[in-house]
């Protein structure tokens, strides 16, 4: 499941246990029911600010729209304060 779909699936269940239509979370969060529902089936991916109307039209934790969701470095590159840097070399 990619970071979308899993913020969809977090959101869907927060709207649910708030016992909120995609419209009423839509009308409270200041955003189109449209843009609920592409966030709900992962086909969007929120942006900070977009998170933040949603947390707070759920009254929810940030972390509960969040949970599940992981990054892992990319283990073939290392960044560097100077910027990008080739990979280690190791025998």
């Amino acid at each position: 499941m990619n970071v979308a779909e899993r913020f969809g699936r977090n959101l869907f269940m927060c709207r649910r246990r708030a016992g909120l239509s995609q419209g009423q979370l839509a009308a409270r969060a200041a955003l189109h029911r449209t843009e609920i529902g592409l966030l709900e089936s992962g086909r969007r991916t929120a942006r900070v600010d977009t998170l933040m109307k949603l947390t707070g039209a759920l009254e929810a934790d940030p972390r509960d729209l969040l949970r599940g969701i992981e990054w892992q470095p990319v283990e073939s590159e290392r960044f560097h304060a100077s910027g990008w840097v080739r990979p280690i070399q190791r025998p």
